[in-house]
């Protein structure tokens, strides 16, 4: 195995800040990135104006952001989503939550997952809506709500049928009329989560949906519900109420079996090559030996792994884009790097832009795909990106955040 002698551009003077000044390009902030995420917030705007377009005036849009944004930067995206005029922002745990409001989003925010009692007090100073699943934590938020003189906006999770979090009806509508007993508690709404959104067969979802209007019939006096998900959203008009959550469809991708709707993919993952060698015929390459040349061949490393949420099972499977061509995976995804075949493109040299997600040129490598590859889904894709990468938003290729 030879190492080729290749020349570097400068990869050196680049010190990623919070600010990076409103002329700085993707090329400048990125020439000095080993790998890195990059997000189109030009996108974001353009898939949260399509969405709501097609849900119509009457329904607010719950922004999903849990996860660190599938990945794409939580407070980021959510400040970015609060310019855009999301109504609201949703999370899974309190710790979410509070860290969006620390970032400074003033958008009312849901938490749909378990709280504890004892986050009752800082639920309330923050202004923070809770999922209420027992009296014990209603009763934590009446006691901080009058001592703060504050009022807590709580909702009500239904457990129609995916049995996962929430409620049966009878349990929901008993919690509920004792929750509007309490002094400054205020139930706000109510909620559920389909099963099946996203499969060919989601009859189910109709079922579920009866669950829940018998809930709402029960529970008239409270304003708000909201049940449906991206691709219940976009499929079932009926299930849209007052708010629905979109995660995915902000990102720009759709689950199967969804309408086709014309968004824009938000989110990049890139990376410049660190390495370029021959490989003779016979020769393997990275752990395990898994892949040999077959005949007299070249291969770069692509500085991403495992560790940064990119799958060990696209080892010799997955492909990258190099100058707008289809390189693809050898040998073993490693913790922080893997290999591609370069034999078939001449010239590649370190520091060239590798592209392991979106687009480049003519060709595009789509979360969805990658998610078959790798034997999941993508929304699996997303979440996994790890911190390690940098995030860089920009809007019209000029960077306005880099974190």
């Amino acid at each position: 195995m030879t190492e080729l002698l290749v020349t570097a551009p400068s990869l050196s003077g680049l010190t990623v800040t919070d600010s990076p000044g409103p002329s700085l390009t993707l090329a400048g902030a990125t020439r000095a990135l080993n790998a890195w995420v990059q997000v189109d917030l030009d996108a974001l705007d353009a898939n949260v104006r399509t969405l709501r377009s097609t849900l119509g005036p009457a329904v607010e849009v719950i922004a999903v952001v849990k996860a660190n944004a599938y990945g794409a930067g939580a407070a980021p995206i959510s400040a970015a989503l609060e310019r855009a005029g999301v109504d609201r922002m949703a999370v899974v745990w309190m710790a979410e939550a509070l860290a969006l409001r620390e970032s400074g989003i003033r958008a009312p925010i849901i938490v749909l997952g378990h709280t504890f009692p004892e986050d009752a007090a800082v639920a309330v100073e923050h202004g923070i809506t809770l999922t209420v699943d027992s009296m014990a934590l209603g009763e934590a938020l009446s006691r901080e709500a009058q001592a703060q003189g504050r009022d807590a906006r709580v909702h009500i999770h239904i457990d129609s049928g995916l049995h996962r979090d929430g409620l049966p009806v009878g349990e929901a509508v008993r919690l509920a009329e004792a929750l509007r007993q309490l002094p400054g508690i205020q139930v706000e709404g109510l909620s559920t989560h389909m099963a099946n959104a996203d499969e060919a067969d989601d009859s189910f979802s109709a079922e579920q949906h009866a669950q829940f209007a018998e809930a709402c019939s029960r529970l008239p006096w409270i304003p708000y519900r909201h049940s449906a998900n991206t691709a219940t959203a976009l499929r079932h008009g009926e299930f849209r109420l007052d708010g629905v959550r979109l995660g995915l469809a902000l990102h720009g991708v759709l689950p199967e079996n969804t309408p086709d709707t014309p968004l824009k993919p938000i989110l990049s993952v890139r990376a410049r090559v660190a390495r370029v060698v021959d490989v003779a015929p016979g020769e393997g390459v990275s752990y395990g030996l898994t892949w040999r040349a077959g005949k007299s061949s070249r291969v770069a490393l692509i500085p991403v792994g495992y560790a940064d949420g990119w799958r060990r099972s696209l080892g010799n499977t997955g492909a990258v884009l190099i100058a707008g061509q289809r390189c693809p995976m050898v040998g073993r995804v490693c913790m922080d790097q893997f290999l591609v075949d370069v034999t078939a493109l001449p010239g590649v040299a370190v520091g060239d832009e590798c592209v392991l997600l979106g687009k480049q040129g003519a060709d595009e490598i789509t979360a969805t795909e990658v998610a078959k590859l790798a034997h999941t889904i993508p929304w699996d894709v997303f979440a996994s990106l790890q911190a390690r990468l940098p995030r860089v938003y920009h809007r019209g290729g000029v960077v306005e955040t880099l974190a």
